[in-house]
């Protein structure tokens, strides 16, 4: 049975849902689901707006043939060839061979490298940067945006409609369940945290590609964004617009407290909860703490992002930083995170050197402000090293309130001078 919906008289939506596919491209957990956008706009020729990932394949060509409703397929616009989009390009054209495909160059040449020389036989137009497509009454424009992740990217922008087809830009992880619109579900609190996690993981390391794109968008007439994952957004488009600006700038999101901890046997942990409640007591709101061996990575990453202010707490393992913790700072490397402040805690019970290891990943990082003194731990912290936690979070707080945030019920004043560098 199809499953489509109208989203005005032209334009119907074909995507399919999925809840059976654990990780999204095989490495980030997706308990919620994703779903695989794409878009049929009827007019006096018809265009179908990228395809689905192979293992919805069943229900797309359903909803695909009742959006048509016994027409034919005149253009396929092929907005992005990752395979989560165009791994049922091939197939749809052996059922609609008339098709003409419509991509970037750079999209051609990977559609033979999918689908063999027999690529190169299908009607193509290859487009470039403010080209045009007429489809009747709608009148299509093609802006590139390479790196919005893959090299070959563009969007489709409908000037009739103002609908802005934004590839992999403007996405988030999750499964439709019947709502098509942002509008229509909670955005803010049961999809913003799937969203900047599929934003950061997925596009993070490419901000200055959105910057340009956020750029052209800001001169267009956008009324509707219909991206390939997740909500259509048809109001309040300036708040989600305004996140993607933040998270491609590499701003904090928020102003608040991550602590992320890899203990072995408890004894780290002890000690960065202990900080946490201290700073809690000085008055620090928004603290968020995370087991790096219980926690997905790219959850560890996404908030790394958002929040201002990152405590890193490692137990040596091996002479070296503890694996959990190390494949963190491998990842926020990779991602090309940066512009935030750090405090570290290490531990090691008869050679602590996480520390020092931690401190030399984070030196090849940009604009990042090491916080205060690395509490170095043997074992377990002792009540001495209370003092040593109280300066590290009086250091935190001193930070934070620099900025004209976090003054207030401060039980006592600074301990130590402050030691704050920025690497």
């Amino acid at each position: 049975m199809h499953n489509i919906q109208p989203i005005s008289n032209d334009l119907i939506y074909v995507g399919v849902s999925d809840r059976r596919t654990a990780l999204f491209e095989n490495v980030y957990p997706i308990p919620r689901g994703v779903s695989y956008n794409s878009y049929v706009l009827l007019d006096e020729k018809t265009a179908l707006m990228d395809t689905a990932d192979l293992t919805v394949s069943e229900q797309f060509f359903e909803n695909v043939e009742a959006a048509l409703n016994g027409r034919q397929l005149d253009y396929l616009i092929v907005n992005h060839m990752e395979p989560d989009h165009g791994a049922l390009i091939a197939p749809l054209l052996l059922r609609y061979p008339q098709t003409t495909v419509v991509c970037t160059a750079k999209a051609a040449q990977m559609m033979e490298q999918f689908f063999g020389a027999n690529a190169s036989t299908y009607q193509r137009i290859n487009v470039k940067e403010g080209d045009t497509l007429s489809l009747g009454r709608h009148n299509l424009v093609f802006t590139m945006a390479p790196m919005v992740h893959w090299p070959e990217v563009m969007m489709t922008y409908d000037t009739t409609d103002k609908v802005l087809f934004s590839a992999d830009a403007f996405g988030t992880f999750g499964a439709l369940s019947g709502n098509l619109y942002a509008d229509e579900v909670n955005f803010e609190n049961e999809w913003l945290d799937d969203a900047r996690r599929y934003f950061i993981n997925i596009v993070g390391k490419y901000g200055q590609p959105v910057q340009t794109v956020l750029k052209k968008a800001a001169a267009l007439d956008i009324k509707m964004i219909c991206p390939l994952h997740g909500p259509v957004w048809r109001s309040n488009l300036e708040y989600f617009i305004g996140k993607h600006d933040i998270w491609s700038r590499y701003e904090p999101e928020d102003k608040g407290v991550v602590i992320i901890y890899g203990s072995i046997y408890g004894h780290t942990e002890s000690a960065a909860l202990r900080l946490g409640t201290l700073l809690g007591q000085r008055g620090v709101k928004n603290i968020k703490a995370y087991d790096a061996s219980r926690t997905h990575v790219s959850e560890l990453v996404s908030e790394c992002f958002r929040a201002s202010h990152i405590v890193l707490a490692s137990s040596t393992y091996n002479n070296g930083i503890f694996t959990p913790m190390e494949n963190l700072l491998a990842d926020l490397k990779a991602h090309d995170w940066k512009r935030r402040s750090v405090a570290l805690i290490e531990n090691g019970t008869w050679a602590a050197t996480s520390g020092k290891l931690m401190r030399a990943e984070l030196e090849q990082m940009k604009e990042i402000t090491l916080l205060g003194e690395t509490v170095s731990l043997k074992s377990a912290a002792t009540p001495a090293q209370e003092e040593l936690l109280a300066a590290l979070a009086e250091e935190i707080v001193y930070n934070m309130g620099s900025e004209g945030e976090v003054k207030e019920n401060l039980p006592y004043s600074s301990l130590t001078p402050h030691k704050s560098k920025e690497i």
